[in-house]
């Protein structure tokens, strides 16, 4: 028969419940959402560090580009956000190149650009929303600068060297007000990058261990940070970048006594074993930083590196590093890029280094195009495999090392 009483009992009681839940939600301040990165790891054996204890990078400069033609990313199978998978792997740098006027990339980037001021404040932006440390590598320069190249940007190609210096000063000063009024100014920055030959060529060419033109240079890309630091809460400190540790002492040395640079903060090397004439073993590797650290009382860096995991390829694009044999000691294998990884950073932490810095780690094939083919001639040493799969290299960032 049909209880009306009790269905009446019934509908009471829920409605005293539920506005009994409603007044206590209206009673609670509602907080703004608040996203946070899944960087709690369970492994008792991981050991993330600070990036001003002991700087774990990776330069991911190209990310933003490789996304926007395809590239997908993922950890033990599962889809995620390449910051938030090297982050949960220990990461707590994030490298970043910015280039003056890079308008050449248009032609073959569908008519956008990569690369500039506003792809680098993304980067940036994923970088610190992550919860890592930022790198900003000025190149002062419209494309690629290394050892062999520093070409001047076009913009400053018909000034004179007074007014070339000044440029520096300004164009330094005006990145850093851009990236702070987003509240994004980078914890370290450098001035130049692999300037074995100098910067801005011609009129700042080293030559003959004549540092004087690429000193002031330098000198005034460095005042205009130090200028910026004065009212920043976060104050970068200056990175002076060299290639290749067979080059190290005679630059810095030059660089101190010709050039006259001596206020900056990090010596920044770029090591790999390929383009070494050095001696390969770690023994080697931690008496020049060593030695570094030492003679010049400047913290040592170790900004860009990277080793081989396979000598296959996910693409018709060759690689840069064919991978077809290995280092010293290692060998050419998912354990042995591990391996290599994990050595050389225990290795710059006991000579007294600063940090270990991976260029292009997810440098993974993608339908991306650059000047020399489409794809990646880097995926042999990326820190994801061809399926965009973490492979096991990535947890040296999270090794417990002995300081």
């Amino acid at each position: 028969m049909f209880n009306f009483q009790s269905l009446l009992m019934q509908r009471s009681l829920f409605f005293c419940l539920f506005f009994a839940i409603f007044s206590c939600a209206c009673q609670k301040k509602i907080d703004p959402i608040v996203v946070v990165p899944p960087v709690v790891v369970k492994d008792p054996n991981v050991a993330p560090y600070a990036w001003d204890k002991f700087s774990m990078g990776a330069d991911l400069s190209y990310v933003n580009e490789i996304e926007a033609y395809g590239g997908k990313y993922s950890d033990s199978s599962k889809a995620g956000d390449p910051f938030l998978i090297m982050k949960k792997y220990g990461c707590n740098t994030v490298r970043v190149r910015l280039w003056h006027s890079p308008n050449w990339k248009k032609a073959i980037a569908d008519g956008n650009l990569y690369s500039d001021i506003n792809d680098v404040a993304k980067t940036i932006r994923r970088a610190k929303a992550a919860g890592m440390a930022v790198n900003l590598d000025l190149h002062y320069s419209d494309d690629w600068a290394d050892p062999e190249k520093q070409f001047t940007p076009e913009a400053w190609k018909k000034l004179d060297f007074a007014t070339l210096t000044d440029s520096v000063y300004r164009y330094t000063s005006e990145v850093l007000t851009i990236l702070a009024k987003q509240n994004l100014t980078p914890e370290m920055i450098q001035i130049g990058n692999e300037n074995n030959t100098g910067m801005l060529h011609p009129l700042g060419k080293a030559v003959n261990n004549n540092f004087k033109n690429f000193g002031i240079l330098l000198n005034s890309g460095i005042k205009a940070v130090r200028d910026f630091s004065k009212n920043s809460t976060i104050k970068p400190q200056i990175i002076l970048h060299v290639a290749q540790l067979q080059h190290c002492d005679w630059w810095t040395k030059a660089l101190t006594n010709s050039g006259s640079v001596t206020d900056y903060d990090i010596i920044g090397l770029s090591h790999y074993a390929k383009w070494s004439t050095v001696s390969p073993t770690m023994a080697t590797i931690g008496s020049i930083i060593k030695e570094l650290k030492t003679t010049y009382n400047k913290k040592v860096m170790i900004v860009e590196t990277a080793y081989p995991w396979t000598a296959k390829g996910a693409d018709s694009y060759g690689n840069i590093i064919d991978g077809k044999t290995g280092v010293d000691i290692y060998g050419v294998s998912e354990a042995e890029q591990l391996h290599y990884l994990k050595d050389l950073t225990q290795t710059v932490i006991t000579a007294g280094g600063s940090g270990v810095q991976y260029w292009e780690p997810a440098w993974i094939t993608s339908n991306m195009k650059d000047r020399w083919g489409k794809g990646s001639s880097w995926e042999n040493c990326a820190l994801f495999d061809f399926q965009g799969n973490a492979l096991p290299a990535m947890n040296f960032m999270r090794e417990k090392y002995v300081f």
